[in-house]
């Protein structure tokens, strides 16, 4: 048995995106594909899907919309 959780894919998801950003717009497919890379057969796609809901519920994460749908960092506001 895994100790792979949504928690800690969702931390690898994090740095994965936080990596990509500027570089690379990523689906949410993309994301779920590199980590069904890293981790193998212990990491499924309603895994990855429970991962992402992490990342968009707590704020870390968002969905955009650019002709399709996209997970980034939020955008950084200075507070002033």
């Amino acid at each position: 048995m895994s100790d792979l959780t949504p928690e800690v894919v969702a931390e690898e998801m994090y740095k994965y995106i936080a990596d990509a950003e500027g570089k690379k717009n990523l689906k949410p497919g993309d994301v779920t594909k590199a980590m069904i890379a890293k981790y193998g057969v212990d990491c499924s796609k309603d895994l990855c899907k429970q991962s992402i809901r992490i990342l968009i519920d707590s704020g870390r994460c968002v969905y955009s919309y650019l002709g399709g749908s996209y997970i980034q960092l939020p955008p950084k506001n200075p507070q002033g």
